[in-house]
């Protein structure tokens, strides 16, 4: 009698290998800590310390979807990226067209 998931089990081309984790894990850690111990130390402005956070948090965003979602690994990598990249444009088009209008918003003045 053969094992269902014998065969899907043992088929780990697509998982990232140890180092790859070490890796990912040794990057979320160091973007974890910059950010806190700018904070903690109070290295830069209130200005400063938001783009820090924010390029810190986007690159965060990036090591986990690289080195642990494994989004550019796989028969699809191209089109999952292309898909992510499309999701972002219209996020930030969405986001940023709200905050203009809430800032350039003349009638409510």
């Amino acid at each position: 009698m053969s094992k269902p998931h014998a065969d899907t089990h043992n088929n780990h081309e697509s998982h990232g290998s140890l180092k790859s984790y070490i890796i990912g894990f040794a990057l979320s850690i160091l973007l974890t800590i910059i950010p806190l111990v700018v904070v903690m130390n109070d290295m830069l402005g209130r200005t400063g310390t938001l783009f820090l956070i924010l390029l810190m948090a986007v690159l965060q965003f990036a090591v986990q979807l690289f080195f642990f979602m494994h989004v550019k690994e796989g028969e699809n990598a191209k089109w999952n990226i292309m898909a992510l990249l499309f999701g972002l444009v219209i996020l930030v088009t969405i986001v940023g067209g709200s905050i203009w209008i809430m800032t350039y918003n003349t009638v409510a003045h």
